[in-house]
């Protein structure tokens, strides 16, 4: 099993596939990273030597921001928004939808479960 920018790679799946199991790469990505480091993305991860693990991480460390580097970027763009009291920050302090969805119906996902309200009382 081929450990990657702290993330344990699943050893039975393709390069390409195995790769997006990291967070902040995804298909598009792997694949030029198996292009550019000049791994065939058809090898499973099993089969990959250790020179060949070390050059995907190399590559890997100085070209992308992935796991807790990214995380951590994203959440401070997120608080720079709620600061700065946008629009966005308003959205996403209240746990609503932020691109335009919506929420008369639908937006579950954000707003969590749906909570019944009492009918009147006559």
């Amino acid at each position: 099993m081929a450990r990657i920018a702290g993330v344990n790679i699943p050893s039975s799946k393709k390069v390409d596939v195995g790769l997006t199991y990291i967070y902040g790469i995804g298909y598009a990505k792997s694949k030029d990273i198996c292009d550019n480091v000049g791994i065939p993305s058809e090898r499973r991860v099993n089969e990959l030597t250790d020179d060949e693990v070390l050059k995907i991480r190399e590559y890997i460390d100085a070209n992308h921001k992935v796991e807790g580097e990214l995380r951590r970027e994203v959440g401070v763009n997120i608080k720079r928004l709620m600061d700065l009291g946008c629009y966005r920050g308003l959205r996403h302090r209240k746990g609503l939808p932020v691109r335009g969805q919506r929420t008369h119906t639908n937006a579950r996902t954000r707003k969590g479960k749906a909570v019944a309200i009492a009918g009147k009382k006559k």
